[in-house]
């Protein structure tokens, strides 16, 4: 969570406030509490910071001088602190020598607050951020790396954090533990960049050095040098890469996330090229380096996320143990950290995460490298620490994911594990002809997701005739029901209303008392195995007065008399009916959230990129 951008510009281009305020904007995704930028003016460090969104900086910046060549900002999700001005970041030590923003969190906090009260340095805010600052300016003798390095083993967390001080003019000092920090060259305009997001920084080309774990690194016009933990100077090689800088613009779309839902027909067109051979009735990977003796030699599968990635992983999980016939479970990762996990050698762990910086997710994989495991990661963002300590990497293609509530990003984690169980199962027991008849399936999702989406303004009128209720429940078996989970949590995340889902045959063991004419059930009629079963359910909830809309693929004369509404959608198997009946859901989400006028890209208390546990 949180976002830190800084800059130093030469004289000849725009200004280097103005430069880390359009960083910010596109790094608000990550925490949009509070803001503000820290610069040098006349050889002393100003600091302006607002409790608004970037936009609110900038208003304040307009009254500043636009001749600043370095800058640090800071966007915030609150962790220690209420949002407001005083916990606003970049902070101040006591003589306001330096100016420090910080990703991260400061476990012993507390502790280094009242060592820093017996020296009488009191804190003004209610952040663990601040300690760090203070702590600078106590040790500090004349040698600001030397003082990091000193300080950063009393510190016990994680960080990324960015300084100016008064004793380096025109200098960036960074430094980063388990918390992304790039440091980026734009060899064009001679501009150095600092972020927790290089897709921030807009650029169609850069060379791009991420700091590893206790690196401290001092950033100078047209320069970079970099030290270890023990302040020695390190050698470090930084990489070329391209940036798709359109993808990160709305176009005509009111919002991002509708635009994204609307992306979808393409974006799992980009998950499959390449990455089907029908003729073998498999799927391959270029980017995958597991050695297929490895791989035949798996005995069971653990997949691993959080949030929509945790549902993409429930839902990889059934479909590796229906096409692989392996042993397959999800886990959520905050939790399989703390489990002491049964893993080795013959387990494959795939950790799942859109920006491969999900903070539970990274520490999941560091406990599967340390017991030896097999470590997949599924993620959508080339550089990312999760691909850096994976033993391999499949990419989604998906394309920057600006929106909180992830669409684009989950449907094709499902396609792509989608592929990755016809790619085991064909090395373990599926005849080919098996594939073929799963690759063809899949092939024609694009195609039903376009006709879903010609027919969108079918589910925004379902939406607008239901957007008065304040409870959801949505229902499903199988597959279904973890649709159903993420349907809920798509609902929550952007509408504010209360939402649940649970496995359709399990409303009576409990659920079924919060049925009455209040409430609106969203049944999901994706897996034909249970279909029947499902209708079963949904007389019981008629006869207790509840409002049913359903989301199937096959007219029924059933549905038509039970249900109050019914939207009809293409048909796929049930392994890839998540994919269609989500991309409903996503869109009914979206339309009744618009109905309420919430704010649907940056919905409240939520970052998009979970980089703190």
């Amino acid at each position: 969570m949180c976002g830190i951008f800084g800059n130093i510009t030469t004289n000849n281009t725009k200004s280097s406030m103005e430069s880390t305020i359009q960083g910010l904007k596109h790094l608000e995704y990550r925490g949009y509490d509070s803001t503000g930028l820290a610069a040098f003016k006349n050889g002393v460090v100003e600091v302006i910071r607002t409790c608004g969104r970037v936009s609110d900086l900038e208003s304040l910046c307009l009254n500043s001088k636009k001749d600043f060549t370095c800058t640090i900002g800071h966007t915030r999700w609150a962790t220690h602190g209420q949002p407001s001005e005083k916990n606003a970041h970049p902070h101040l030590d006591k003589k306001k020598t330096l100016a420090l923003v910080h990703n991260g969190i400061i476990e012993n906090f507390l502790e280094i607050k009242e060592f820093l009260k017996e020296k009488e340095i009191e804190c003004v805010s209610e952040t663990d951020s601040e300690v760090i600052a203070q702590l600078i300016a106590f040790y500090y003798s004349g040698n600001l790396i030397e003082t990091l390095c000193h300080i950063t083993p009393l510190l016990h967390g994680s960080w990324a954090i960015a300084i100016l001080h008064k004793d380096y003019p025109d200098q960036i000092i960074a430094l980063a533990k388990e918390s992304p920090l790039a440091i980026a060259l734009d060899e064009e305009t001679s501009t150095l960049f600092l972020s927790s997001d290089v897709n921030a920084i807009q650029r169609k080309k850069l060379k791009i050095y991420y700091l590893e774990n206790n690196e401290v690194a001092l950033l100078k016009k047209n320069q970079v040098e970099v030290f270890d933990e023990k302040g020695m100077p390190k050698e470090v090689s930084f990489t070329l890469s391209s940036f798709d800088v359109e993808s990160c613009s709305k176009g005509s779309y009111e919002h991002f996330m509708l635009k994204e839902i609307f992306e979808q027909p393409t974006t799992i067109r980009k998950a499959l090229e390449g990455r089907i051979n029908e003729f073998l009735g498999t799927s391959f990977f270029d980017e995958l380096c597991l050695s297929t003796e490895a791989l035949v030699s798996v005995q069971e599968v653990v997949l691993v996320g959080c949030g929509t990635s945790y549902h993409a992983a429930s839902i990889g999980a059934m479909m590796i143990e229906e096409f692989a016939r392996i042993p397959a479970k999800a886990e959520i990762a905050s939790e399989f950290r703390y489990a002491d996990p049964i893993i080795d050698k013959q387990t494959l762990v795939i950790a799942i995460s859109q920006s491969g910086e999900t903070a539970d997710t990274l520490a999941a994989a560091e406990e599967v490298k340390q017991k030896g495991a097999l470590l997949l990661g599924v993620c959508n963002v080339v550089n990312s620490k999760l691909n850096r300590i994976s033993d391999s990497t499949i990419f989604l293609k998906a394309g920057p994911e600006i929106s909180v509530c992830s669409t684009k990003a989950f449907t094709s984690q499902i396609t792509i594990l989608a592929l990755l169980g016809i790619y085991l199962a064909r090395l373990h027991r599926m005849p080919a002809e098996d594939g073929v008849s799963l690759l063809q399936e899949i092939k024609k999702l694009p195609l039903k997701i376009e006709k879903i989406l010609q027919n969108a303004h079918i589910v925004e009128k379902a939406a607008i005739s239901y957007s008065d209720f304040k409870n959801y429940i949505f229902i499903g078996r199988r597959y279904m029901h973890t649709t159903g989970l993420e349907a809920a949590l798509k609902l929550k995340e952007i509408s504010y209303l209360n939402a649940s889902a649970y496995a359709a045959g399990e409303l009576k063991h409990g659920p079924i008392a919060l049925i009455d004419g209040g409430v609106a059930i969203i049944a999901l009629f994706g897996n034909h195995l249970t279909n029947s079963k499902l209708i079963s359910n949904i007389m019981e909830i008629k006869a207790r007065k509840g409002i049913v809309i359903a989301i199937a693929s096959e007219k029924r004369e059933e549905l038509e008399r039970c249900c109050d509404h019914l939207i009809y959608i293409p048909s796929s198997i049930d392994s890839l009916n998540p994919i269609l009946h989500s991309i409903v859901c996503q869109l009914f989400a979206y339309y009744i959230a618009k109905q309420k006028n919430t704010d649907i890209d940056k919905p409240r208390n939520l970052a998009k990129s979970v980089t703190v546990e």
